[in-house]
């Protein structure tokens, strides 16, 4: 495994822990190519960059990046990169992302839905986002608190790695971060962080950070849904 790859907070299973052999790769209605290390440049051509990004797509939020941008770089990069599982493939993912110039980072981010949001939303991130029952109240706020951040940072927009918190508890966590607590001030009146600010910049580094946090909890719970559709 590359240097670069560390070993996620989430235990997420292999490929063969999942009972699944490459380059037939099938989790949940996952599905990508297989990665062996190429021994020419022609054989990087083998990767199907369709399956890929459907795959991508499913683990991290759609987004145009994914097929423009991050496909093309992890099939370029096989001549040094050979993920064997998923979580290599999340990590591997990341990496490359953390590396974009950081308006392109907060594009990325952008593809995630809002905390809160109840509309057109993925079918994993409406499990995610229904895992509890939330009040109005709370929706509202959590309304609210998603408009100010995205004053404050402009061009970002709040992503966490919930981790099973309620959307009540999130909404506390962005109030710290807004630093607002239950006041509801005029959005125009919150000061706001320029792009070029530190502040903004790793605002962008940890939303991405978070971004494989949840791929690997998703990435999680697909392979344990499917090995209990084995035993059924």
């Amino acid at each position: 495994m590359p240097a670069f790859l560390s070993s996620p907070d989430i235990s997420s299973p292999d490929l063969s822990s999942a009972g699944i052999s490459s380059p037939a790769i099938s989790v949940g209605g996952l599905s990508t190519p297989d990665f062996s290390p190429p021994s020419t440049n022609e054989s990087a051509t083998k990767v199907n960059p369709t399956a890929l990004a459907q795959t991508l797509i499913t683990l991290f939020e759609a987004s145009p990046l994914i097929p423009s941008k991050l496909v093309p770089q992890l099939i370029n990069s096989q001549s040094y990169f050979d993920p064997t599982s998923y979580s290599e493939l999340i990590d591997a993912s990341i990496y490359l992302i953390s590396s974009w110039p950081l308006n392109l980072q907060a594009q990325f981010v952008a593809g995630h839905p809002r905390i809160g949001e109840v509309s057109n939303l993925s079918a994993l991130s409406a499990a995610e986002q229904a895992s509890r029952k939330t009040s109005p109240e709370v929706l509202q706020r959590l309304e609210y608190l998603n408009a100010a951040f995205e004053s404050v940072y402009p061009g970002l927009r709040y992503i966490t790695f919930v981790n099973g918190r309620s959307r009540a508890e999130i909404a506390r966590e962005m109030e710290v971060k807004l630093e607002i607590h239950d006041e509801t001030p005029e959005i125009e009146s919150l000061p706001v962080i320029p792009r070029d600010d530190p502040e903004w910049e790793a605002e962008v580094r940890r939303a991405v950070q978070d971004v494989g946090k949840i791929a690997h909890a998703r990435l999680f719970t697909l392979a344990s849904q499917a090995q209990e559709e084995r035993k059924s």
